[in-house]
């Protein structure tokens, strides 16, 4: 390779770093499952490393109580705080590990139906980090149906982090 080959490489790469990272995003559902703390201490230390930033998506599942609709109103309501709640609690680990505050969504509706329309809306989104459960009941019921049929529904790539990774291990590979 000729120095100004190399010369011209170095700056592309220079670019991509310097206008990618910034606009790198690693997303990450928020559930209760302990899958989803691998994944989000993975996003993280990915955006650490990168310059890039975490995204948190919280999406509550619509009421199944009908009856009243009073009582479904208020059980949206308290649902609603639940994840505002638990969305603050992420956010504070978040910057613990990556340095920055994440970049927080709520909304409400299916789980799946949701991440697709946010990734689909949000072009600054480049990877969708999930954690896998290892355990008998599979990956987990949003991972299945990602790596299903709705596979090509997807603009951005999946990171898998199995859910049996110490903290160290996840460090190391990220």
């Amino acid at each position: 390779m000729s120095e100004t080959e190399s010369s011209d490489q170095s700056a592309a790469n220079k670019q991509r770093r310097d206008h990618g990272s910034k606009d790198r995003i690693f997303l990450v559902v928020v559930d209760d499952s302990d899958e989803m703390l691998q994944a989000m201490r993975f996003a993280c230390r990915r955006a650490l490393h990168t310059g890039g930033r975490v995204a948190l998506l919280y999406v509550i599942e619509p009421a199944e109580f009908n009856h009243w609709m009073a009582v479904g109103d208020l059980m949206q309501e308290e649902a609603r705080e639940e994840a505002e709640r638990r969305l603050q609690d992420m956010a504070e680990e978040v910057q613990e590990y990556s340095g920055q505050m994440p970049v927080l969504y709520v909304r409400e509706g299916d789980r799946r139906d949701e991440l697709l329309k946010l990734v689909n809306e949000d072009e600054q989104i480049s990877i969708l980090v999930l954690g896998a459960s290892s355990g008998s009941g599979g990956p987990g019921p949003l991972l299945t149906a990602l790596m299903g049929k709705h596979i090509g529904k997807l603009r951005v790539p999946i990171t898998v982090v199995p859910d049996n990774l110490e903290p160290a291990a996840i460090d190391e590979i990220s």
